[in-house]
């Protein structure tokens, strides 16, 4: 791969090949820390989720473990603002504050992903939830550190397929089996890391397999097409030295998955005007019938996906004077997803392409203490067969930003920029696009008390079209539209608050936000016409705004018993009364009990999913719900290796459910009442 040779790739390896002694010295991981204090690696100031100026969850440990799940959105879904686009068993996108892809970027520890999750929500976000070490979750304009893309949100995914220590016994690792019933889920992983001297191998691989789901309150009734099979694996090597590391990884992704209610039935639809024309005839302004879909009826709809992936790290500490840190961040990835009609192929679409970014982190200067970084990426996208909805499309982006912070007594102020450029070039007639976007914040964190903290933020966000929105014309089953797109494009323009306030010691904790953002010329997918359960979509721009608000209060009444109260809720509109943002999710509300005796852990949780009756032209209302969970595990030691068993239930009422935010809410319900039970060996 070009990116391994890289004139960057080779001056940073050769420094720290000469800084590296006869017995190279262990190297400790700046991005890992017990808690509290553990550091964001998403944050390039190495803060803490309790000294970050925007709102971070950290999932990791006990917490990831107890949390699993197939895709990454369900792993995610609970979490304080954040919410999941499903699409059956086999996929599954990250919602924050209301918005999903492309506005909520998912990062492999900071570089992009590169897959095809960003072009619909039947498309696999591609990091594999059974080897993640640690996720971090940055809620809120992150636009500065990762482009328009991150205007809603981050969802950093940590692993270890590139070490960055020797471990202390020469080899380390980690067994992992799960099953569950709902789904008839079978699951194991695996990751061993070993070395001598100045380098270091890693291996890991994970294989899931599961069946089509069953749903609440319909005895045996399962979801067709809801099944997944994944096997990934990767392998990876890091050399050593004194003041950093540099490493290379190798990743392989293989899946078969169901596309419940995907239907062929209507791909002879095109647009007549401002109006659907399906079987021979036009149909005017309908409105949504809301059809419950046959759970166990009907053709198969199967994908399948491919996805091999390199990456580098490095990270060089102290390489001049007045710089504290280097770090670089590469990746190129070759994904291919193929749909079928049974056997038959009908759809491929396919997407290469490469991200590299730098950042140079400096002493401080006058009290300010800072990063510089730029980032470029490249990527082609080509879809062909029956969902041709997009011509073959080459995106260009860089940008160079700094973020700067200042101390003052109990103050920290801190300042960033960002300025990047894009071109998105069509292979067909329609004109290229080139455009240029300024982001800027100014925030404040007050610590006026011991363990407290308030927070203020200000931020201006400009995000880019991206090739979908600006060239798309044609038919995509996945979602039941027909998408039109819009080569006139703008950027996008938001301005927002974030306002907090925490506490993050002593037996009564708490984060609150609350924020409120206004954007102009917002990209949204108009529906101009339905037939039946058929859309007629154009994209189109319109002011915009989102207000909201999530809270995660917990109380430890003893070192056996803690409760917590949670809950979040954002409303999405279009500004001067043109209506309500499709699929925005409901208001939650919801308590949480966790206990521990002796090498005992065990959890119970409630919430409560109100309506959503605030909905889009052609979009139907969403009955709530309540949701309980539970579960138990036991921790233990045997010589080296700690292990744990654990079983826990998700929706134990059975409660038949709709995920107002997912496309296909009524043909793919929330999952059933599902028991998963588990062990984990680490050595």
């Amino acid at each position: 791969m070009t990116l391994s040779r890289s004139p960057l790739s080779l001056a940073l390896l050769a420094a720290l090949t000469q800084s590296i002694p006869a017995q190279a010295q262990q190297v400790a991981h700046d991005d890992v820390a017990a808690l509290p204090g553990i550091t964001v690696s998403a944050s390039p100031l190495a803060r803490s989720a309790e000294e970050s100026v925007i709102p971070v969850t950290i999932v990791e440990g006990d917490a990831l473990i107890q949390r699993r799940r197939g895709t990454l959105g369900e792993l995610l879904d609970g979490q304080p603002g954040v919410h999941a686009d499903t699409f059956g068993g086999g996929a599954s996108r990250p919602v924050i504050r209301g918005q999903t892809a492309p506005r909520v970027k998912v990062l492999s520890d900071g570089s992009e992903i590169m897959d095809a999750s960003a072009v619909s929500p039947d498309h696999v976000v591609t990091v594999d939830t059974l080897l993640a070490e640690r996720i971090e979750i940055l809620r809120g304009p992150s636009a500065l550190l990762y482009g328009g893309g991150a205007i809603g949100g981050v969802v950093n995914v940590l692993d270890n397929k590139i070490p960055t220590a020797m471990p202390e016994r020469g080899i380390e690792g980690s067994l992992e089996l799960q099953g569950a019933t709902a789904a008839r889920e079978r699951a194991g992983a695996f990751s061993v890391t070993g070395g001598t001297g100045r380098v270091v191998f890693h291996a890991e691989g994970a294989r899931s397999k599961s069946d089509d789901y069953r749903v609440g309150h319909w005895d045996e009734k399962r979801v067709k097409d809801s099944n997944a099979d994944t096997t990934t694996g990767s392998l990876g090597m890091t050399f050593l030295g004194d003041n950093g590391y540099l490493g290379v990884a190798y990743s392989y992704r293989e899946e078969d998955y169901g596309l419940p209610g995907h239907s062929h039935e209507y791909e002879d639809c095109h647009p007549h005007g401002q109006h659907l024309h399906c079987g021979g005839h036009d149909h005017g302004h309908g409105h949504d019938h809301d059809h419950d879909h046959d759970h166990g009826g009907g053709h198969s709809a199967t994908a399948h996906l491919r996805s091999e992936r390199f990456d580098i790290r490095g990270e060089w500490r102290d390489p001049m004077a007045g710089v504290e840190k280097i770090r670089l961040r590469a990746g190129y990835t070759d994904y291919r997803h193929d749909e079928r009609d049974g056997d038959e192929k009908t759809t491929v679409f396919t997407n290469r392409g490469h991200d590299t970014r730098l950042e140079l982190q400096h002493r401080p200067l006058y009290g300010w203490r800072g990063v510089l970084g730029v980032q470029t990426a490249r990527s082609e996208f080509e879809s062909s067969g029956l969902e041709n909805f997009m011509p073959r499309t080459r995106t260009t982006n860089t940008g160079i930003f700094l973020v700067e912070e200042y101390p003052l007594g109990d103050w920290r102020f801190e300042l960033g920029a960002r300025h990047e450029w894009q071109r998105v070039t069509p292979d067909n007639s329609q004109p290229e696009s080139d455009l240029r976007a300024v982001s800027w914040s100014a925030a404040a964190v007050w610590d006026f008390a011991p363990a407290y903290a308030a927070t203020l933020s200000f931020t201006q966000s400009q995000r880019l079209p991206n090739a979908q929105e600006l060239y798309a014309r044609g038919v995509h089953l996945a979602t039941n539209t027909y998408e039109l797109g819009d080569a006139n494009l703008g950027k996008e323009t938001t301005r927002g608050v974030d306002l907090g306030l925490r506490k993050h010691e002593g037996d009564l904790q708490f984060g609150i936000n609350v924020f409120h953002s206004r954007t102009k010329n917002y990209i949204y997918a108009n529906t101009l016409d339905q037939h039946e359960d058929f859309r007629l979509i154009k994209y189109t721009q319109h002011d915009a705004e989102f207000t909201g608000a999530e809270a995660n209060v917990s109380y430890r009444f003893s070192p056996l018993l803690k409760t917590t109260l949670f809950g979040d809720y954002v409303r999405g509109k279009l500004r001067e009364g043109a209506g309500n943002l499709p699929r925005i999710p409901a208001a939650r509300l919801g308590l949480r009990a966790d206990t521990s005796w002796q090498q005992w852990r065990a959890y119970a949780e409630y919430y409560r999913v109100f309506s959503q009756n605030r909905i889009a032209d052609f979009e139907s209302e969403t009955p709530g719900y309540n949701m309980v969970n539970a579960g138990v595990a036991y921790l233990g030691r045997s010589g080296a290796t700690d292990w744990q068993v654990y079983l826990r239930g998700t929706n134990l009422l059975n409660r038949l459910a709709y995920n107002h935010a997912s496309f296909i809410s009524r043909a793919a319900p929330v999952q059933g009442r599902s028991l998963i039970a588990g062990v984990r060996f680490d050595f």
